[in-house]
């Protein structure tokens, strides 16, 4: 029950449990416990150094005042470069807005445009904030289970089936935190065939990982290949996963201007401008050399493959390899459910945290909603650290 002085939209949601995982990691190897944390997905590579001398110039030049809420000239010439060359798609300056992390961009767009009731209709399994945000802007969930079977992607059927006369938003992220699936331009072709039939629906494109997909396709997104309904998606990206800044919390959406107008309203009074200083790191980013996305590439599709080869051979745990992002979602169903030695997947994720091994439980992701138990892990981590927690997990769950 929440206390009597709190509102009705908190007690609609409930804390990331990504990041309490997290949390709880740092805590115990604070306290002096040896764990090895696969919860969070963080790279753990440097941010590039042309980056870091283009903070550091900033810093020296006083670039630490106020800039415009919705970024400064530059920053948005640079989210237009980006989403051109990267995303393909062609948008203008009051197209585009920034914001602290993709997050923000996420929960302004969705505050902006939902009202109670409202629909949002999200493929599960998803990333932990998208139903708590829904939620909170009182709109409600409309899961649409995905498996393994069909590369935890959606098709047209199931998304005519889902649309309602209360439907505002389709939730589209690929590739896909936790499942690592990923849209070809087939079908979000097939999609697109479904929603121009239903002006009221909007659609959010998740782009964060476009960059880790691990086949030859180019990237393919829903602004990009149907321009016409450019005024109905909103796609938003950022340089927390692509650039390893995190802690930058630098994101950019491009959208119609009457959603980029109002998520910049509501940004004015809430957290006002972007830092400064992440800023001009961003604008580097964007702007300066991505020759070294081919060489992450390659460190993270040998990590994929070196995970999901121990993963599944693992008594009891299995995994398909993911097509992109650096997620593996690890079905752990002959352990856990009636009967077995885990009630559900959160007591398997204590028992690995007691074990030396932090990761985030399947059901946290809405897995539940597609009959999933077990959890992910993420590859975005040294190789050694790697072996050793899959050791333990191996080791954990033959132990008491």
């Amino acid at each position: 029950m929440n206390p009597p002085l709190l509102s009705t939209a908190i007690g609609r949601i409930a804390p990331s449990p990504t990041a309490a995982m997290t949390d709880r990691a740092t805590q115990l190897r604070q306290a002096g416990r040896d764990v090895v944390s696969l919860s969070v997905g963080e790279p753990d590579l440097a941010t590039p150094a042309h980056v870091v001398a283009a903070v550091k110039q900033a810093l020296d030049q006083g670039q630490t005042n106020y800039t415009p809420v919705g970024g400064t000239a530059a920053m948005k010439r640079a989210a237009m470069l980006h989403f051109r060359r990267d995303l393909g798609i062609a948008t203008g300056y009051d197209n585009v807005t920034v914001s602290a992390g993709g997050k923000q961009a996420i929960f302004h767009a969705l505050m902006a445009t939902l009202d109670p009731g409202d629909e949002v209709l999200i493929p599960a399994p998803w990333w932990v904030s998208y139903p708590e945000i829904v939620a909170f802007a009182g709109g409600r969930v409309v899961p649409m289970r995905t498996g393994a079977q069909d590369g935890f992607r959606i098709d047209p059927e199931q998304l005519a089936r889902a649309i309602t006369p209360r439907s505002r938003w389709l939730l589209l992220n690929s590739p896909a935190n936790p499942t690592g699936a990923v849209y070809s331009t087939q079908d979000l072709s097939m999609l697109a065939k479904i929603i121009e039939d239903h002006p009221r629906l909007l659609v959010m494109s998740d782009d964060i990982y476009a960059p880790w997909r691990y086949d030859e396709m180019p990237h393919a997104t829903l602004a990009a290949l149907r321009p016409d309904l450019a005024d109905r998606i909103l796609t938003v990206s950022g340089v927390s996963k692509s650039h390893a800044m995190t802690g930058f919390r630098i994101g950019v959406a491009a959208g119609p201007e009457w959603l980029i107008r109002a998520m910049e309203s509501l940004q004015s009074h809430s957290s006002g401008n972007p830092c400064s200083i992440s800023q001009a790191g961003a604008v580097a980013a964007f702007e300066g050399s991505q020759d070294f996305l081919r060489e992450w590439r390659d460190i993270y599709h040998r990590r994929r493959d070196r995970v999901v080869q121990q993963v599944n051979a693992t008594d009891g745990l299995a995994t398909p390899a993911p097509a992109g992002a650096f997620y593996c979602l690890v079905d752990a169903a002959l352990h856990v459910g009636a009967g077995r030695r885990w009630s559900d997947d959160q007591a398997l994720a204590l028992h690995l945290l007691d074990h030396g091994v932090a990761v985030v439980p399947a059901s946290a992701f809405g897995a539940a909603h597609c009959g999933l138990s077990g959890f992910r892990i993420s590859f975005a981590a040294d190789e050694a650290l790697m072996d050793e927690a899959l050791a333990r997990i191996a080791s954990a769950l033959e132990q008491p």
